[in-house]
């Protein structure tokens, strides 16, 4: 069984598999983030994490002059990125502070309905209806999971992880544009290079920097740093370069799902009959954007 408009090629799986991989790891990681957070601030542990993934991939792909072909072009689409991937983790981590991993989850996971529709306003084309009755479900369920109904407001922690999907919806459209153009090895290694010096330039100004180095702080930053960092966006560099934007966002919906079963073995984390029913309507909303039933996929 093949997803609409899924090669066939060997290559192609391999990559739909590498993603899933990357997907199982970044959900894992949001109750990991959130118990670090209790003894470091926000940029510092930003500028920490991706500074120890920089390290890593400039070791793991050396020779690095080799790797740098088209210097203009990796140069251009690895700052984007990196800037794309800086602001979408900043928004992400501040808001983990005042809401839970699974919230935070789903709402990332907007960003993969984002995708097509940034990609249509790019190509100056209107969404196409199934796409939009996606967004809706999607932001139907973006209300239920958010929306206090006693003041009708959204909390701050919801609103600034709504700006992370924004952040990595045009992330995942960046990478998908430039990767097939330069070596994977480069983009990875400049646009998370790109998000540490912007880390490490942002720590000392905008936050009051502090650290406890506890084990949960250690913990946080060699598992994201090494693994949901250098590896997975090294291995989202290399699959995409056989997938397409479309499918990469689709594959990452299982993301929220992943982050809310870590969050329940590890925390006991339970959502509400509410937040749940807004968590389905918003995976509904992702597959009816990605999938198109009834339409072209």
């Amino acid at each position: 069984m093949t997803l609409p408009g899924s090669p066939a090629r060997p290559a192609a799986w391999r990559a739909d598999l590498a993603l899933v991989g990357i997907a199982f790891i970044w959900g894992a990681t949001f109750v990991v983030v959130k118990q670090a957070l209790q003894d470091v601030s926000t940029l510092l542990f930003l500028a920490l994490r991706f500074s120890l993934a920089a390290l890593a991939l400039t070791v793991a792909f050396r020779p690095l002059p080799s790797k740098f072909a088209q210097p203009g072009t990796l140069l251009r689409g690895g700052v984007l990125a990196g800037l794309c991937l800086w602001a979408g983790y900043v928004f992400q981590t501040v808001g983990l502070r005042y809401t839970t991993p699974s919230k935070s989850a789903f709402i990332t996971g907007l960003s993969i309905v984002m995708v097509p529709l940034f990609g249509a306003a790019l190509r100056r084309k209107l969404p196409a209806a199934i796409e939009i009755l996606g967004v809706t479900a999607a932001t139907a369920g973006l209300g239920l999971m958010t929306l206090n109904l006693d003041t009708l407001e959204v909390e701050r922690g919801d609103w600034l992880t709504l700006w992370c999907a924004v952040g990595f919806a045009v992330h995942i459209l960046a990478v998908g544009h430039y990767a097939p153009r330069v070596s994977f090895e480069a983009l990875a290694l400049v646009q998370i290079a790109t998000a540490a010096g912007l880390s490490l330039g942002a720590c000392w100004w905008v936050e009051t920097s502090a650290i406890r180095w506890s084990a949960a702080v250690v913990a946080a930053l060699a598992v994201t740093g090494l693994l949901a960092t250098a590896l997975a966006f090294s291995v989202q560099a290399w699959a995409q370069r056989h997938t397409t934007p479309t499918r990469t966002a689709l594959i990452f919906a299982l993301e929220p799902v992943f982050a809310w079963l870590t969050s329940f073995v590890l925390t006991g984390e339970v959502l509400s009959a509410r937040a749940a029913l807004g968590g389905v309507l918003i995976l509904a909303g992702i597959l009816i954007v990605e999938l198109k039933p009834g339409g072209r996929g």
